[in-house]
């Protein structure tokens, strides 16, 4: 099932100083725990154990990234730009970026270790408006926090349409198509550029870098720069791992079992 909507920015109010250069595509990435790693909890309570832990690019900007790189392989965007909000370790990430086909990268500096959502919006907005991209993707949700915030934020920051959970894309002049996944179906919407887009599972499969990519990375430019982020808005008072699941049970073998297993998930369980 499909329902369409249509988004135009001639609605939205663009900041001043906010122009339209050529296609220039904007992709913010976000380093975190490896998503084959079992996370656990600090010691304190006070966050993710990060330390010796491996770690990578968010794999929805992986997928973000891939769909910048592929518009520009096919002549729509004539420069792909990273930035990653972060302490040192996210030029990592950036480099791999850089190794999949990005043209340049900037890294926002900070040394607060988990900051909210809004702090890195206000951070990567500040970035982005000078630059005036057309495109500014994002991926739909860092598996870390699973917040799914950030992109939103930023395109209200700067008046852009924004589209969420993109599992299809289409360019068309000056035009988006995009296809979202929402319950019980997809929903189609279009929007005018430039426009915030977040990136989700099935858009496309993100490359590995290529030798040949990764000796290139090493050349291109990063910029390092303080982040702008303000004031922190949330505080972590406390992180806790998830209750042990209690241990299953066996009610019986066969067709016999049945009328105990009904009777167990109506009266127990309650689900019935």
């Amino acid at each position: 099932m499909r329902w369409w909507k249509v988004a135009r920015t001639s609605e939205r109010h663009h900041p001043p100083g906010y122009n339209f250069p050529p296609m220039k595509i904007l992709v913010a990435v976000k380093r975190v725990v490896d998503f084959n790693v079992k996370v656990r909890v600090k010691a304190d309570n006070t966050g993710v154990e990060t330390a010796n832990v491996k770690m990578s690019m968010n794999p929805f900007d992986e997928i973000a990234v891939e769909a910048a790189v592929r518009l520009k392989e096919a002549g729509a965007a004539t420069e792909i730009v990273v930035v990653s909000c972060g302490v040192q370790a996210c030029q990592e990430t950036l480099r791999t970026a850089l190794a999949m086909g990005a043209d340049r990268a900037i890294h926002l500096t900070s040394d607060v270790a988990q900051p909210d959502g809004l702090m890195v919006a206000t951070a990567i907005t500040a970035e982005i408006a000078p630059l005036s991209p057309r495109l500014v993707w994002f991926g739909k949700q860092a598996v870390d926090d699973d917040q799914a915030q950030v992109g939103p934020m930023v395109a209200e920051m700067l008046g852009l349409p924004c589209a969420t959970v993109v599992a299809k894309f289409e360019l068309s002049g000056e035009k988006v198509v995009v296809e979202r996944e929402i319950e019980g179906g997809r929903e189609v919407v279009e929007m005018e550029l430039p426009a915030v887009i977040a990136a989700d599972k099935g858009l496309n499969q993100p490359r590995y870098a290529s030798l040949k990519g990764i000796m290139a990375a090493k050349k291109k430019p990063l910029d390092a720069k303080p982040a702008a982020m303000g004031e922190a808005g949330l505080e972590i008072v406390s992180m806790s791992p998830p209750a042990a699941r209690a241990a299953g049970r066996i009610v019986g073998a066969g067709v016999e079992a049945v009328p105990e297993l009904v009777r167990l998930l109506r009266q127990e369980a309650k689900v019935i």
